[in-house]
């Protein structure tokens, strides 16, 4: 039983990547929609938290959603805030893994998109696990 719910898990990781990176393609500039602007930047922002969410569930497939959003939320504060220091801008201007995973400079404003990349996958997942809970089992 574990184990399917690990494949789902990383299922679900490369469904929200591929969809990040397709909304990253289709907002770049030069891309489809040219996304130099605020859609691009907060879309990003907002895929990389959910990323991270569907993330905790390769670690610890049975974390409930509460946790499993906080986890995620206060994973993307800690790597926003380390911005702060200049390390991941350094390392930034090496690697573009180091780019994507850490990002270059602290925006506040990251923060907020943060919880909004989250919270919509939190509630979903509470909703869903309840009805699962809920269900007669059949025989």
């Amino acid at each position: 039983m574990r184990w399917r719910v690990r494949i789902i898990a990383l299922a679900a990781v490369a469904g929200f990547l591929a969809v990040a990176l397709g909304i990253r393609l289709l907002v770049s500039a030069g891309g489809i929609l040219d996304g130099t602007g605020a859609l691009a930047q907060h879309s990003g922002t907002a895929l990389y938290a959910s990323m991270i969410y569907a993330g905790v569930f390769v670690l610890g497939p049975a974390t409930r959603p509460l946790i499993a959003g906080a986890a995620a939320v206060a994973f993307c504060w800690l790597v926003e805030f380390f911005q702060l220091t200049g390390v991941p801008a350094e390392l930034s201007a090496h690697s573009l893994l180091a780019r994507l995973a850490l990002g270059v400079t602290f925006d506040p404003t990251d923060l907020v998109w943060y919880v909004a990349g989250v919270l919509p996958l939190a509630v979903l997942h509470h909703v869903l696990a309840g009805k699962r809970l809920a269900a007669p089992a059949s025989a």
